[in-house]
């Protein structure tokens, strides 16, 4: 197995084990993160949302698999199962994951997922009828980013 897919199998290794320091630790200092909610963080941001989503998803499970790497990129699928604490609502999220790598460390990470699912099982109705439009989807980044600011860990 190339190094940097042993990377990201212990980054999410990690995850399933709910370590946030340990994913923190495979990013460069510089490394950027962008998904659907999180957009674009950077200076150490990436590794402070794990370590506050790994704080808060106590009964978070992780799969996942595809992992392909090379010198330069690579990819992988995971699934996240968890409750949404601000609702208690049961959230399976499918997710496909992009990286780039620099010293054997994540410098670049990319995950994508459709924000409208997400929505409408963390929210229930009000993301299925709602989720789909800009200014809900822009509250929720807002809240989350507010989330990560008050975050002291």
């Amino acid at each position: 197995m190339h190094p940097n897919a042993e990377l990201i199998q212990g980054f999410y290794t990690a995850l399933s084990k709910l370590d946030g320091a340990a994913m923190a630790a495979c990013y460069t200092p510089d490394a950027t993160f962008s998904d659907a909610v999180f957009q674009g963080l950077k200076n150490g941001e990436p590794g402070k949302m794990w370590r506050m989503l790994t704080a808060r998803g106590k009964d978070m499970t992780v799969v996942f698999d595809g992992i392909q790497a090379d010198d330069t990129s690579g990819k992988a699928h995971w699934v996240a199962t968890y409750t949404f604490s601000a609702t208690g609502r049961r959230v399976v999220n499918d997710i496909q994951a992009r990286f780039t790598f620099e010293n054997g460390k994540i410098k670049t990470h990319q995950d994508s997922f459709d924000l409208h699912r997400w929505m409408s099982q963390a929210l229930g109705l009000k993301g299925v009828l709602l989720g789909w439009l800009p200014p809900v989807q822009a509250k929720l980044r807002q809240t989350a980013r507010k989330g990560l600011d008050a975050f002291n860990g």
